[in-house]
């Protein structure tokens, strides 16, 4: 059996496909036994629990959901945390907030909304740490929604509403996203949430100043979706196949800079529905949309409200059900039966991305490249390749790069930059007497990928290794996010180190998924 407790839902793809499969059906029985006042009981936590509630953003719909859900659960003990009186205002870390907060029971799950973005992430780890050393039960997290990244749980009731409209056969969905898809973090959620489907084509229905970013573009079609992109629902509904669910998502002007709120009239015209498309629609078609919609110019005009069309009223409903079972789960009271077992972390050899490459005895890298400018060192290091392949302008700045990070200008040495024999450039620094560690080539490869170290003892290579890209860049105090809403930026004070994953040729910040050049995260 799969227990929940203590598990954090800070993306939606913390909860695989089965799991969220499980939450849904769970959700539908609750929701049939509610509607048929039947017995309950099943779904009430049984142990004792506090439930927070941390809005550090404003909400009504997402908090107020979370509250009556909380209170759906007779053992737990609600407590609605008041951010604008908070020690927040004395400019205590989050860290040290939840970290209290933690020790004033045995089992917390805390539902946090905040504009700072990865909070969750942060939180899961640091405050699992903190209840360790206590011996203390770990707390669950859920996201309720963190900047303009992602909104896990609505989400969940999104995704349980499209199965109810297609009598829960998740075989296949053809879905339209429609609004303002740059901002939108319900949006930015159905990357991976859609994943519950088979098979999945979306339409993405916005003006070019507010599409859908092109990583989660990208992300999607490695999901295995067929996407397309209109830039307005007149070009959508000319168009051969259009969708029967749209999902609609309001113009976030909170979220807009200036030069996009100039054109606020024109975006919000591309996306709005008006009476004279209702003939163009399918029949059977579902509009939905996370709330609230504007009273001024809304997305979904009021007009609509009485016809069939609407489906977000009950989207709106299913929030309930589906978050009473989400706080089931990760209080104990709902358990999973599994045939899998558990995964756990792969053991990852931490250098792997330094490769020991084949030595071709003789003079090359010392003596050679020696000839051309470089004096030839007896004993020490010689880094070779260094953006090979780039203009002069780059592989000069990347030697120079190199030499500021890792400090290589206190020694006797030399660099320059020359040209293959297949007429490609590539630059090259001879270091006499100086070995680099470990860590210092892990930095390297972070900075220069696909570079040759070569280490020269009595004039001769004896250890020679090609580095690429690692799997994971953290601990350096030279990297930093570029998302200054990310949590770990340090305009935001909150003292947490940056730390990137390499998903293909780019590095994304484990916080707020923020995808980066491995160029991009130097700060020197």
């Amino acid at each position: 059996m799969k227990n929940f407790r203590g598990r954090t839902l800070a993306l939606i793809r913390d909860f695989s496909v089965s799991e969220q499969l499980f939450l849904y059906e769970k959700a539908k029985e609750l929701k049939q036994k509610w509607l048929n006042k039947e017995d309950l009981d099943e779904f009430q936590i049984k142990d004792p629990v506090n439930i927070y509630i941390v809005f550090v953003e404003p909400s009504t719909r997402t908090k107020e959901s979370f509250i009556n859900a909380a209170r759906f659960h007779k053992n737990a003990h609600v407590n609605i945390f008041d951010a604008e009186h908070s020690s927040f205002n004395k400019n205590e870390s989050y860290v040290d907030t939840f970290n209290m907060l933690t020790s004033y029971g045995d089992y917390s799950i805390f539902i946090v909304r905040t504009r700072l973005e990865g909070v969750p992430r942060l939180l899961e780890r640091k405050v699992g740490e903190f209840a360790h050393r206590h011996g203390i039960d770990k707390p669950a997290f859920i996201n309720g929604g963190d900047g303009r990244h992602e909104h896990p749980t609505q989400e969940l009731l999104d995704e349980f509403t499209f199965l109810e409209q297609n009598n829960f056969d998740n075989s296949y969905i053809k879905i339209a996203l429609i609004g303002d898809l740059l901002h939108g973090r319900t949006v930015h959620s159905k990357v991976d949430g859609l994943k519950i489907f088979k098979n999945v084509e979306v339409d993405l229905i916005a003006p070019e100043e507010i599409q859908m970013p092109e990583h989660y573009v990208e992300k999607m079609k490695s999901n295995g979706f067929e996407v397309r992109k209109y830039f307005s629902i007149d070009e959508y509904l000319s168009s051969s196949n259009i969708a029967r669910t749209w999902y609609f998502t309001r113009l976030q002007l909170e979220r807009m800079g200036e030069d996009i709120l100039e054109k606020e009239h024109v975006l919000r015209k591309a996306v709005t529905f008006r009476k004279d498309m209702i003939d163009k629609v399918k029949e059977g078609t579902k509009f939905y949309h996370p709330l609230p919609r504007p009273k001024i110019n809304p997305e979904i005009p009021t007009f609509l409200d009485e016809l069939s069309l609407n489906g977000w009223e009950t989207q709106a409903r299913n929030g309930f059900w589906i978050r009473v079972v989400l706080l089931s789960m990760l209080g104990g009271a709902i358990t999973m039966e599994c045939d899998e077992p558990e995964k756990t972390p792969m053991e990852e050899d931490e250098y792997e991305f330094i490769i020991p490459a084949q030595i071709v005895h003789g003079t090359k890298g010392v003596a050679k490249e020696g000839k051309r400018g470089i004096k030839p060192i007896e004993n020490g290091t010689v880094i070779d390749h260094i953006a090979k392949g780039k203009s002069t302008e780059e592989v000069f700045n990347t030697v120079v790069k190199i030499r500021r990070i890792l400090k290589l200008y206190d020694c006797d040495s030399a660099d320059g930059i020359f040209k293959s024999a297949d007429g490609s450039y590539k630059g090259y620094i001879s270091l006499p007497d100086r070995y680099l560690t470990k860590k210092e080539i892990k930095k390297l490869a972070a900075i220069a990928p696909n570079t040759t170290v070569n280490i020269i003892k009595d004039a001769s290579v004896k250890e020679k290794y090609r580095i690429k890209l690692p799997p994971k860049i953290y601990n350096f105090d030279e990297i930093r996010c570029k998302n200054e809403n990310c949590i770990t930026h340090p305009k935001n004070g909150e003292n947490v180190g940056a730390s990137f994953v390499r998903i293909g040729d780019k590095l994304v910040c484990e916080y707020c998924e923020t995808p980066h050049e491995y160029s991009e995260i130097w700060v020197i």
